[in-house]
């Protein structure tokens, strides 16, 4: 009873101490509130305006009707065109922002395709080219080649929502991360440089105590930062959790005790808070950028998506995706949270090993 008292007076101190930082607060509610909302809205954006595409044509007044043909099979096909001059489509070229360019003079076709943007030239040229086909058949008055039916749904086939889904949970796994290995390590860097520790060291408050209060102020903040994410999700883009709440509960909770236990083990071979920045940041940006929290790493090597599903994000990702979106049962996910539970083991046991009070 008498620990439990003071596992709760560190909690509630150490809420205090959050709360009167808010670089902190910032960085765990508000940033992933902003991502949300920025990456949300502009790239699910495309998918209800239609893909836009820039025509080049010399006389815009004297289209041909093969021209205006054209129009209507890609206005058919969810194309939204935008019609300049010459001059006007070079200069818009040349500011590096159009995937493709569609150019037409006396009844020539052509498409310049971004190289930097080949990934959404390819897919906006695949329109352009199924859309002249279009005007060739219906020209010739044959039949027009059979296309492939196109479906919107979820790997799990359950929701079918805007990029925004999939970002959610992606923030919330990434959310986790950064509450480990900044959150947690830096304070345990700089306490340790400061001599916080040693003052602990000297008082009767147990070690393990201190510890457990310590991870329950970070969940307590996760938690109510996830409740705030979803909350943002449903009120801007309509996207609700498919699943179990107490399966997402869950994942929360083994995915706080991965990364704070990463946190400790990272603090661990620091010695101030200098070399810690480059330790942290060793890790996080690598976690971040090849787990999948923004995009999917598809395209990339497939030497380096063997890795990366390895790594202990991608799993809670792939498995907070699961729930969250497709409505999936925990015990769906046992490759995952066999995963994530063998990193957070691992990390534990080291961290501890490693940790002390000077």
């Amino acid at each position: 009873m008498m620990n439990l008292r003071i596992l709760f007076n560190q909690i509630k101190m150490g809420l205090k101490i959050y709360l009167r930082v808010p670089a902190a607060m910032f960085w765990m509610i508000v940033f992933p509130i902003v991502m949300l909302m920025g990456m949300g809205v502009v790239f699910s954006g495309s998918s209800k305006s239609g893909i836009k595409l820039v025509w080049s044509q010399a006389q815009v007044e004297l289209a041909s009707d093969e021209d205006n043909s054209l129009k209507i099979a890609l206005t058919e096909l969810g194309v939204t065109l935008e019609t300049m001059t010459p001059a006007q489509a070079e200069e818009r070229w040349k500011g590096g922002k159009l995937p493709v360019l569609l150019e037409s003079q006396g009844g020539h076709y052509s498409l310049r395709i971004n190289s930097y943007l080949g990934g959404q030239g390819m897919q906006v040229a695949a329109l352009v080219q199924q859309g002249f086909l279009m005007v060739q058949a219906r020209a010739l008055g044959t039949a027009e080649l059979a296309r492939i039916p196109v479906v919107m749904t979820s790997p799990g086939g359950h929701h079918d929502g805007p990029y925004a889904a999939y970002l959610l949970p992606g923030l919330l796994g990434l959310n986790l991360l950064m509450m480990g290995v900044f959150s947690v390590g830096m304070v345990d860097v700089t306490l340790r440089e400061k001599g916080g520790y040693k003052r602990l060291a000297t008082t009767p408050l147990p070690r393990h105590i201190y510890l457990a209060a310590q991870l329950g102020v970070r969940l307590i903040v996760v938690i109510a930062a996830a409740c705030m994410l979803m909350l943002a999700g449903a009120l801007t883009f309509g996207i609700y959790n498919q699943g179990s709440y107490l399966s997402l509960l869950v994942l929360l909770i083994l995915g706080a005790a991965c990364f704070t236990s990463m946190g400790y083990l990272l603090a661990s071979f620091a010695r101030n808070v200098d070399v810690y920045g480059g330790f942290s940041n060793m890790v996080f940006l690598p976690l971040m950028l090849l787990s999948g929290v923004y995009f999917s790493l598809d395209a990339a090597p497939m030497w380096l998506q063997r890795g990366a599903d390895l790594l202990p994000l991608t799993p809670l990702l792939k498995a907070l995706r699961s729930v969250f979106n497709d409505g999936a049962s925990l015990a769906s996910q046992g490759s995952s949270l066999a995963l994530i539970a063998g990193w957070t083991l691992i990390l534990f046991v080291f961290a501890t090993k490693r940790f002390k009070w000077v």
